[in-house]
């Protein structure tokens, strides 16, 4: 069973006073549990290694695929194959974050790995922000949390100018770089993440600022142009996958201004091959029986409890829960259905009193900096609930 701690909910005026506008659901109810997952530092310390190691997996596997010329297996649209290679094989193309997400960890139970949202995670703000603030008004510990999240990507935006461990190097080599960050119009939530990751450059030491994705000029001969300026760095939430299949003329420019050397994307485009749940298959024939790995196929497994889902998909749509028979256990529609499904092996997510799941999310920013927790039934959909946490 897993161990909670009752706390002092943050009220709707502060977590606005932040910048996190996206407290309430659609029901009315909270979004921010008011109770904290308790962790042993063993059982955060075994988060940490998990991370990293799965980290250096998907490097290997990222290897393999691009090896063996396995980008349609995985799901990569073609218009994107080139741009993967030279960002996988150019130092430049720095991984600034991404985020694992976990069944166990808690309680005993093993940690498995169920995907890898490395090309544009969400919860950097619950993570880094809100659970931080939960400790501080609640007068607990605020470092007695497995919550290095801003740091890490202060550290992580200059590694992009040092490409190297130390970060010592960054006020020598910067010289004044120009950072453009972007999201689409109306999401605020996106739109704050966004906000939030250039607050987090300009702590770094980047000259920033922040545009709309339809505000933005492309250019093969200029590269990425605002308000008349050029910017050599551009991050972006925008899926990868959207650009190539919605954006095709976007993708082509995209494919120039890095060619040419006009400018660097963060996250960069080989993240969509760590982002696609295809991989997870390319990791089980890479590391059969792995203790942090579930069997994945891309064909049913045969007399097993599984989920389908597809390779590109986002808060549960599209998934299937199937029982050892072949029957359906829960499912949920979506927009995701026409894409290639993998199917993995049923692990339970650890359970509070009432029956609720938890599924760890696990920051990785060049190395394991932060857990949160969403909680949630059967399939974890965008009606699931944040959760912080706290190391006893």
């Amino acid at each position: 069973m897993i161990q909670l701690r009752k706390t002092e909910a943050l009220d709707p005026a502060y977590l606005e006073k932040l910048g996190f506008v996206w407290h309430t659901d659609s029901d009315e109810t909270p979004y921010i549990s008011d109770q904290l997952v308790i962790l042993s530092e063993a059982e955060a310390e075994a988060y940490y290694e998990a991370g990293n190691e799965l980290y250096d997996m998907f490097v290997e596997a990222g290897d393999y695929v691009i090896e063996n010329n396995l980008f349609h297996e995985i799901g990569i649209p073609f218009n994107l194959i080139d741009l993967i290679k030279e960002s996988w094989e150019n130092d430049v193309h720095w991984h600034l974050y991404g985020r694992f997400d976990l069944a166990g960890g808690i309680d005993g139970k093993p940690i498995k790995l169920l995907e890898f949202n490395a090309d544009t995670p969400t919860a950097v703000f619950e993570t880094a922000i809100v659970q931080w603030a939960i400790l501080k008004q609640n007068s607990l510990e605020e470092e007695s949390q497995f919550n290095a999240l801003y740091e890490a990507l202060v550290e992580n935006f200059k590694r992009l100018v040092t490409l190297e461990e130390s970060v010592e190097a960054f006020e020598e080599r910067y010289e004044g770089w120009k950072f453009l960050f972007t999201s689409i119009k109306d999401n605020a939530e996106e739109e704050n993440t966004v906000r939030l990751l250039q607050h987090i450059a300009e702590e770094a030491g980047y000259v920033t600022e922040f545009a709309y994705i339809d505000e933005i000029e492309f250019s093969e001969e200029d590269g990425i142009v605002y308000g008349g300026e050029t910017y050599e760095l551009w991050f972006k939430l925008i899926p990868w996958e959207d650009i190539a299949l919605e954006e095709s003329d976007l993708a082509m420019l995209l494919k120039s201004i890095i060619l040419n050397q006009k400018a660097i994307i963060f996250n960069p485009a080989y993240t969509l091959m760590f982002q696609s749940k295809a991989m997870l298959k390319i990791l089980w024939d890479l590391y059969p029986d792995h203790p942090l790995l579930l069997k994945s196929a891309f064909e049913p497994l045969a007399g097993k409890k599984q989920v389908a889902k597809p390779i590109f998909g986002r808060e549960g749509e599209s998934v299937t829960i199937l029982n050892a028979d072949g029957s359906t256990a829960a499912a949920i529609e979506g927009d995701y259905g026409n894409h290639k499904m993998v199917y993995q092996a049923y692990t339970d997510l650890p359970r509070d009193s009432e029956g609720a799941r938890y599924q760890a999310g696990l920051f990785f920013a060049y190395e394991s900096c932060a857990v949160g927790f969403r909680k949630g039934g059967l399939i974890l959909d965008n009606m699931s609930k944040f959760v912080g946490h706290i190391v006893r």
